[in-house]
């Protein structure tokens, strides 16, 4: 009898011990002769229990975590081989695991299941089934049915993703492009990591899709350059798809042809807008684009280019394959469908949560997160990555959904939350603010270049008691220059963290210990 044990290879477990884990499985089964199938699965994005290993039993798989090198004799001595659950580790079915439990999975339903670069995996659980109905429909059907979905963009601008389909498509026949951003660099993010990582054909399916929706024959994908190993599971899975017929001249025989390649980013923030990516996939310096014209109309090499986030075209599969109205079925408002939330920063359970848009941070937070992992009260909560408002609890239970969060001034954007707990000194995330900017600005325009370095000085000043007064008042000038006056959204952003910090944590920014400057 074959035991089948899953663990898994994504960035987080492979850092945490996940190779030497599977060695002592392997040695602990020849030692016991014993007829041991490992499976190499991706992440569940539980990641506080890290490694994360499954055991296959008649009633389901069971989970153990977070698994260390060391803790795996003892396991198997406590029964790990037959799924008993008579060891602190043991967690039960893996399914029933509250956190996974009481999520509603519609991107990430494969995570942690399948192994990765499994086609018969992934097409045992409808994969490729959206593409298949796609190959059945004209482009402007396609487009269509996203439209009803009301899929948003969810790099972080929520452009409504049909609309820049239609562009596209509305565009005279031509070379068009599909490219995909997956240079995911804010901070407390790692669900386009998990994509990749950990489902890689849904990402090609979606691309494919994109490309059959407008006219597009060629996809590229601009990875993060510090995802080596999400690099090479994908890599792999173009290779697979490729020679099975889901990539190339003709998809699954219909004459249709849609091609994929990678490539790695520039080590930028800032190539994370989309037209610097562009510019830096074309190989030129990574300067931001002024618009018009638009992507859609002039983009990759000056033709019309779709440019979506890893998640947004993730979500097409599904709503190709379920139908745009099944969609948006979840959400709220105007923002329809799931959003992959990712607790980061000082939290007790740290990992990625798939759920309908509504969810509050303080539900999302304490029943999902636990709070904090240093046990101190939270303080503050950054959502939407570097350029974020700070969020004081006064907002913690206003729903997650674009407008909402907008008409406060938060930002959903890529779905990072970073807490906080009382211990940090707000003062200094607002000097960071600045700080990231200038380092990271790609220096086209001024508002940007020197206004994040006048920031960072300014706010040193009053740090440092230095005519307090004056200068608050100075750096509420020049954060409203940069909101108004720069290119692009790394300036225009920039003063959030600021400006939130300005407001909601005042003495913070201003010390006590300088009350006499001011």
């Amino acid at each position: 009898m074959t035991t089948t044990v899953y663990v898994p290879r994504d960035t987080t477990a492979l850092s945490l011990g996940a190779e030497a884990i599977v060695a002592r499985l392997e040695r602990a089964a020849r030692q016991r002769s014993l007829d041991l199938r490992i499976v190499r699965n991706g992440s569940r994005g539980l990641c506080w229990l890290e490694p994360l290993v499954e055991v296959e039993t008649a009633a389901g798989r069971v989970a153990y975590g977070p698994v260390e090198p060391e803790d795996v004799d003892a396991l198997i001595e406590a029964g790990l081989f037959e799924g008993r659950s008579d060891h602190p580790l043991a967690l039960g079915l893996t399914e029933e695991i509250p956190y996974l439990k009481a999520q509603q999975r519609l991107t990430f339903s494969r995570i942690g299941i399948t192994d990765p670069v499994s086609l018969e995996d992934y097409t045992a659980l409808r994969g490729f089934e959206g593409l298949k109905k796609a190959l059945a429909r004209d482009a402007r059907k396609i487009v269509d049915e996203v439209k009803i979905s009301g899929l948003r963009g969810r790099g972080g601008a929520a452009f409504p993703t049909a609309i820049k389909w239609q562009t596209v498509h509305d565009q005279p026949p031509g070379q068009k492009f599909i490219v995909c951003n997956a240079d995911e660099g804010d901070s407390g993010t790692f669900a386009d990591r998990l994509i990749m990582e950990c489902d890689p054909y849904l990402l090609i399916e979606g691309m494919a899709i994109a490309g059959l929706a407008v006219g597009a024959t060629q996809g590229y994908v601009y990875l993060r350059s510090e995802y080596p190993n999400a690099h090479a599971i994908f890599g792999e899975a173009i290779s697979r798809a490729r020679a099975a017929g889901y990539l190339g001249p003709s998809l699954l025989g219909s004459g249709k042809a849609f091609e994929l390649e990678v490539r790695l980013g520039a080590g930028a923030y800032i190539c994370g807008e989309e037209t610097s990516l562009l510019e830096s996939l074309e190989g030129k310096r990574g300067l931001v684009r002024a618009k018009p014209p638009l992507p859609a109309i002039e983009g990759l090499f000056g033709r019309p280019t779709v440019v979506n986030n890893v998640l947004s075209l993730a979500a097409v599969p599904y709503i190709l394959d379920q139908g745009g109205q099944a969609y948006a079925d979840y959400g709220m408002g105007k923002s329809r469908g799931t959003l992959p939330l990712q607790l980061a920063g000082n939290v007790a359970r740290g990992g990625l949560v798939e759920l309908a848009f509504g969810v509050t941070l303080r539900e999302l937070m304490e029943d999902f997160g636990g709070g904090t992992q240093s046990g101190r009260p939270l303080k503050a909560v950054q959502v939407g990555g570097p350029l974020g408002a700070y969020l004081p609890e006064s907002q913690w239970d206003s729903p997650i959904d674009y407008e909402g969060f907008a008409a406060f001034g938060g930002v959903v954007g890529h779905g990072g939350v970073v807490m906080f707990d009382d211990s940090v000194d707000m003062g200094d995330q607002a000097r960071f603010a600045m700080e990231f900017c200038s380092v990271e600005s790609c220096g086209k325009c001024t508002p940007c270049r020197i206004g994040a370095v006048r920031g960072v000085e300014v706010i040193d000043r009053i740090r440092a008691g230095e005519r307090a007064t004056e200068n608050l008042a100075l750096l509420a000038d020049l954060c409203d220059t940069m909101v108004d006056g720069s290119l692009c959204a790394m300036g225009g952003m920039t003063p959030f963290p600021v400006q939130s910090v300005m407001k909601h944590f005042p003495d913070d920014l201003t010390p006590r210990h300088a009350e006499g400057g001011r």
